[in-house]
């Protein structure tokens, strides 16, 4: 295990890697929002909006490949940003990014009680207050809360521990996925199906709109750079498989679904994947067991984004954007305690707003994480022009074409998210929060100085705001 007296603890290693950036994918949407996908565009037309985006996603994610492999360190599009963009742009990137990763933390705070009704029916009393017409009871609250703490917990005392838990949780939810999709292959129907697309252009973009917020968890590899122990190389070529494992997933998932339930079944369907998969096997034990895997796919998503969520805020303090308080290593466990502390915090809140914060999360975090990753490949691209001679361990084939498409694709997606757009932003609460959320990021901007872009960029900065001696030693 290799580490050194006062920075994060180098312990992951391949299967680490993958099952932290697979299990963040995965997360619990494939078994609460299928039904709304499919209704929207049917089993084909939403396996398709999951394989284009899964495009777009698999482009920004060569982009980060090479850039991790340049710049294996925690926090990695902070790194990026700086060396790129300078200190500004740095902190566009990191902010949004931060708000992502905690809108999905929060998510599956909320998703977890929402599940756990499935097997427990009656699980849900003690009623406390009405929220966007969903009743929030107490048991439901403590359920989410209480799921928060321990997990937190978790990665309070050190990622190996972390690791272990996430590599386990995320064989057990491939289990149940080869399950249902032995169902969907002996049980299903193709009459079911029917009809494969729904909905045109309006369906397709609504499961598009819904794809980045998905799909995050292939960038918390940069977050936990500094804790991988193998070659960056390598490192990089994991990241793009981990986009393309969930590439597949996702579109099998809508499949084995529309060939289980169709019609009537689906509209009235609240899990339907669960349903789908008890239909298949003609089993309620089979459904019950795939709601168990969709809680290991909330507890893989939620421990990832702990991770990624707490790394990227640590490396920030580190360079003195946010308070120094996100920037403290435990002396023990050599965790960012306080970060993680705060990202625990936060998704311990969600259950508080009830089940409508799903959707707000889904898109609030959705624009935000499509505004970290164009920032991402902005920096691909000037670092490809300005320093072609940097060492890229991991080089992305036709780099500047790759960078292009990326980055056309990207502002598409971000388009989608717009007042008058099939997928546009509610009003008030998605546009509140990600309001908020800029409010607070204008005022932490507000105070940094300019610091031109460079190699040196980080050590500019952290000069300028004063950063001790002993918290740089620790972040490199």
């Amino acid at each position: 295990m290799a580490t050194n007296s006062t920075g994060l603890l180098r312990v992951l290693g391949r299967g680490d890697v993958l099952a932290l950036a697979f299990g963040a994918m995965i997360g619990f949407g494939w078994v609460v929002l299928t039904s709304d996908f499919l209704a929207d565009a049917g089993p084909g037309g939403a396996a398709l909006a999951f394989v284009l985006g899964g495009l777009v996603m698999a482009l920004v994610g060569l982009c980060y490949a090479e850039l991790v492999s340049a710049m294996p360190r925690a926090g990695g599009e902070h790194h990026y940003g700086l060396r790129a963009l300078g200190a500004r742009g740095a902190f566009t990137a990191s902010w949004a990014l931060v708000l992502g990763y905690v809108s999905v933390a929060a998510f599956e705070a909320v998703a977890l009680p929402q599940t756990a009704l499935a097997l427990f029916p009656d699980m849900a009393t003690g009623h406390l207050w009405t929220l966007g017409g969903y009743d929030v009871q107490a048991t439901w609250v403590a359920v989410g809360a209480g799921a928060a703490a321990l997990l937190t917990l978790l990665n309070y005392v050190g990622i190996r521990p972390a690791s272990v838990f996430q590599t386990v949780a995320v064989l057990f939810l491939l289990g149940v996925g080869a399950l249902l999709l032995l169902g969907s292959l002996t049980g299903g129907s193709t009459e079911t199906m029917q009809p494969l697309f729904r909905g045109g252009l309006d369906g397709l973009a609504a499961v598009l709109a819904a794809v980045p917020f998905l799909f995050v968890g292939f960038d918390v590899i940069p977050q936990s750079a500094s804790e991988v122990r193998i070659p960056q190389r390598q490192v990089g070529k994991l990241l793009v498989v981990s986009v393309g494992c969930a590439v597949a997933w996702y579109a099998l998932i809508m499949l084995t679904v529309g060939s289980g339930l169709g019609g009537a079944d689906l509209a009235g369907a609240d899990l339907a994947t669960a349903e789908a998969m008890e239909r298949l096997w003609g089993s309620a034990l089979m459904g019950d067991l795939l709601v168990v895997g969709g809680i290991a796919g909330i507890v893989t998503s939620w421990n990832a984004f702990l991770i990624g969520g707490s790394r990227l805020l640590y490396a920030m303090a580190s360079s003195g954007m946010v308070p120094a308080w996100f920037g403290r290593l435990h002396p023990r466990f050599r965790t960012p305690a306080n970060a993680v502390l705060f990202v625990g915090g936060l998704s311990a809140v969600a259950p508080f707003f009830g089940e409508s914060m799903l959707n707000w999360l889904v898109n609030a975090g959705g624009v935000n994480i499509v505004v970290g990753y164009l920032v991402v490949v902005v920096c691909f691209l000037v670092l490809r022009r300005r320093e072609p001679e940097m060492e890229r361990p991991f080089r992305t084939a036709a780099g500047t074409v790759t960078g292009a498409a990326a980055l056309v694709l990207t502002v598409g997606l971000g388009v989608l998210y717009l007042p008058g757009m099939s997928a546009a932003l509610e009003w008030p609460a998605e546009w509140l929060m990600v309001g908020a959320w800029w409010v607070a990021g204008a005022l932490l901007l507000w105070r940094l100085p300019r610091i031109a872009p460079g190699a040196d960029a980080e050590a500019r900065l952290r000069a300028r705001m004063g950063v001790p001696e002993e918290t740089v030693r620790a972040a490199e």
